[in-house]
């Protein structure tokens, strides 16, 4: 099971160098079934894997002129907060066992499994959908947008923000599904430099998160070293294949693979709690 947690390591970060997304919904099912870390820490050790793979990343897109600095601390400001303060003083004050139906126990680690298969349901179908054309009309000119003087959807950009910095708090996702199109959107980057720029935007919620947990968590830094490395090995050759294979299909195939993992994550831990 180790060998076959080694390889998806590393398609965790062939997916983040392909397609700038997807590398957290795979981590933590990787952690959990291959590796058998329990979800919480799971979510734990998955801040760390995709931050540091993303880091990287975003260095390298950095480097090819594709990251904007400015929309990601912009974006990172209002995310940031979210996740730290969900590791924490939130995920810590959640209790293992949080209610009992029907003589079912609904424990954390339960319920953090189903609310992340659902999250893998969601953002399969963000994945498949790809670039409509309305999202590609409204990605114009940063510069030209700057210079115009149009002012950002400040409450917008805060809610998105914040949410998904609770996401990747409570679930150890990363959130690139959702930072792309709303970098596309409300700061309408185009979207080779709006994949970019989520990279940076995922590794500074995912490390600044994954700090929150220091104290708390006996961490296995070893597998966690091991993990990342395969991981940053990936995301290199996922952005050397992405100028090779058309990234609309690949994103497609993607999210078939999320969503029929997502819903096997569904149905298991369901029939478990009907058993």
């Amino acid at each position: 099971m180790h060998l076959l947690g080694y390889i998806a390591s590393l398609l965790i970060g062939i997916s983040l160098g392909l397609i700038g997304g997807g590398g957290s919904i795979l981590t933590m099912p990787v952690m959990v079934y291959l590796f058998g870390i329990s979800p919480v820490t799971a979510t734990s050790y998955s801040l760390f894997v995709v931050g540091s793979t993303s880091l990287v990343g975003a260095a390298k897109q950095y480097r090819q002129g594709t990251v904007n600095i400015r929309m990601a601390l912009l974006f990172a400001a209002t995310s940031v907060g979210a996740v730290f303060a969900t590791r924490k003083w939130l995920v810590p004050a959640i209790p293992e066992q949080i209610a009992t139906i029907r003589g079912f126990s609904i424990t954390e680690s339960w319920l953090t499994m189903v609310l992340f298969a659902l999250l893998m349901v969601i953002s399969s179908v963000f994945m498949m959908r790809g670039n409509n054309k309305p999202v590609t009309e409204a990605a114009g000119n940063p510069t030209t947008h700057e210079k115009s003087g149009q002012k950002f959807p400040a409450g917008k950009l805060i809610l998105f923000g914040t949410s998904i910095g609770f996401v990747t708090g409570m679930l150890g996702a990363g959130g690139g599904f959702l930072l792309i199109p709303a970098m596309v959107l409300l700061l309408h980057l185009p979207m080779k430099e709006a994949v970019g720029t989520s990279l940076l935007v995922i590794a500074l919620n995912s490390l600044i998160g994954f700090t929150g947990n220091l104290h708390q968590d006996s961490i296995n830094w070893q597998l966690l070293f091991v993990v990342t490395g395969l991981a940053i090995a990936g995301i290199l050759l996922g952005s050397f294949l992405n100028s090779k294979i058309p990234a609309g299909r690949l994103k497609k195939t993607f999210g078939w693979f999320v969503l029929i993992m997502g819903v096997y994550i569904l149905y298991k831990e369901l029939i478990f709690a009907m058993g």
